[in-house]
């Protein structure tokens, strides 16, 4: 009887496009997007907005809930926050290793013993909202880096970061499922969401510049890979980027190449650093997280990735970026 189950899964797998997991459900794979009503999307720029007050207001407003993903934690602030949460809501932090100090403690806090970084820097809220960008919650993240925070109320957003913490706070590092849900529409915006390495976001960062027609801008504390890079000089439109300054000339860097083939580009002028990594395309898509285009960006470390199609979300990250240019 089994077997003919199977079976029956099988042929509505080749039918419908799905794919069925371990578990025997079945779970959507189809390039079509899910659609969603009332998506909301908040976008932020540090240090020009109160970067740390923000993330520290968004856990201090779970009412059940705050499950974080953190790279590196070092806001005394925050730390107090999530502390004093913990004692009213179930809260729970994976940090990595490299950048555990024992600040702060508790069965709440699982260390991520992985080989390669735990990148991320996201928090999901009551089950209701996320709050990801590049923005590492340290003195250094919120008041002197250029930095982004997203915060995105979306039922199928929250679900995919859901998956993929949990599979962080079991120990599931650089591998795991796929994403669920990798596009949702909501009329006026549509959302994509890749993990990596399980989703190839390096492939996803590339389709999205390939459908390029006007522009490509980018911002990017390390740029090393090269396919990417190709990409952006296959094109024959109006492209600017902005190196962090420190590694930009390193060995696989891809500012001097960019550079030498004649495309617009620049180092940036913080004197801390230019912590991005987006691309804005057609002043309508930004691709942005926590994602470097990096070799260990893609293969090697737990990142994440959206990609917004939204000229008015896309308008906001240019503003960023003529800031920055200027």
């Amino acid at each position: 009887m089994r077997f003919f189950t199977f079976i029956f899964l099988l042929l509505l797998v080749t039918i419908s496009g799905c794919i069925v997991n371990p578990t025997g459900n079945i779970i959507k794979t189809t390039n079509e997007p899910i659609h969603e009503n009332n998506i909301e999307t908040k976008v932020y720029f540090c240090p020009r907005d109160n970067c740390q007050d923000i993330i520290k207001n968004t856990i201090n407003n779970a009412k059940t809930s705050a499950h974080c993903a953190f790279f590196d934690l070092d806001l005394k602030d925050l730390i107090n926050t999530i502390a004093k949460k913990s004692k009213r809501a179930n809260v729970k932090v994976v940090i990595d290793k490299n950048n555990y100090e024992k600040q702060i403690k508790g069965p709440g806090i699982k260390v991520a013993n992985s080989k390669q970084y735990m990148h991320n820097k996201f928090c999901i809220i009551d089950n209701n909202l996320v709050l990801t960008g590049s923005t590492n919650p340290t003195n250094n993240g919120v008041n002197f880096n250029n930095n982004n925070l997203i915060i995105i109320k979306s039922k199928y957003i929250v679900e995919n970061y859901n998956d993929e913490f949990d599979e962080l706070w079991n120990g599931i590092y650089a591998s795991g499922n796929k994403v669920k849900y990798n596009k949702i529409n909501s009329g006026n915006i549509i959302l994509e969401n890749y993990f990596c390495p399980e989703d190839n976001c390096k492939q996803q960062v590339i389709d999205t510049i390939k459908e390029a027609k006007e522009s490509i801008y980018f911002m990017t504390f390390s740029f090393t890979d090269e396919d990417i890079a190709d990409q952006i000089l296959f094109k024959n439109i109006d492209i600017k980027g902005i190196f962090e300054a420190r590694g930009a000339t390193a060995s696989y860097g891809q500012y001097n190449r960019l550079k030498d083939f004649g495309l617009e580009v620049k180092k940036d002028k913080n004197k801390k650093t230019m912590h991005h990594k987006v691309f804005i395309i057609d002043n309508k898509t930004v691709i942005t997280g926590s994602m470097n285009p990096t070799g260990s960006g893609n293969f090697r470390n737990d990142e994440n990735v959206l990609i917004i199609h939204n000229k008015e979300i896309a308008s906001k990250f240019l503003e960023e970026f003529e800031i920055l240019w200027g």
